[in-house]
């Protein structure tokens, strides 16, 4: 709806600083055209005071008057004919966007995370391992922490074949267990609580 006579907020230029309002940004656009420099620079020291009161909480951080200075040669979109009293021409790096970080599990590794990662590379080094007492006490110990992780998250089945596909599956069939000669480690299971299985007293 367009009602004549008011001014919204979308349908104004965008803001190139929203934290100090479109009032500052108003004076910041008039000092840009005042005639002389004198008048420009008392504009921008009276503009860089209402920004700091405006923005307190920059008092906190270190350099932080470089960082108003800054703030205010980005809102005058670089136009300001003034003698800086810092040196702005790395500025735009505060506009400028983090890269995003790389997911710490490849996606493809994504079923594997109520293993953990721990033992995600365990499987890896599983796979280039010679075979061998040390080999074997390796498979004995993932094994049953496999087990352990299984039991833990609800994977739903903790049974001993569950695991044996599992670590086969993961290390590319480098590591066949044969369950009629292995032996898991006692795990004491505790089933978790279900409030919906309470019996009502």
């Amino acid at each position: 709806m367009d009602i004549k006579g008011l001014d919204y907020n979308t349908q104004r230029e965008k803001l190139v600083m929203p934290e100090y309002g479109r009032e500052i940004q108003k004076m910041v656009d008039l000092a840009v055209g005042l005639p002389t420099k004198e008048e420009r620079n008392q504009c921008a020291q009276a503009i860089i005071h209402q920004m700091e009161s405006k923005n307190p909480q920059l008092r906190t951080t270190p350099d932080y008057e470089q960082t108003l200075w800054d703030h205010l040669y980005l809102m005058s979109h670089k136009q300001l004919d003034i003698d800086w009293p810092y040196d702005v021409n790395d500025a735009e790096n505060i506009l400028s966007k983090p890269q995003p970080m790389a997911h710490p599990v490849h996606d493809e590794q994504a079923h594997l995370r109520h293993y953990g990662r721990l033992l995600t590379q365990v499987f890896e080094k599983l796979k280039t391992m010679e075979e061998g007492p040390e080999r074997d006490e390796l498979v004995r110990q993932t094994a049953n922490q496999m087990k352990r992780d299984l039991a833990t998250w609800g994977h739903g089945s903790v049974e001993d074949e569950k695991v044996a596909d599992d670590l086969a599956r993961f290390t590319d069939g480098r590591i066949q267990i044969d369950l009629q000669a292995f032996s898991f480690d006692h795990i004491a299971y505790q089933e978790a609580t279900d409030p919906k299985r309470k019996k009502k007293k």
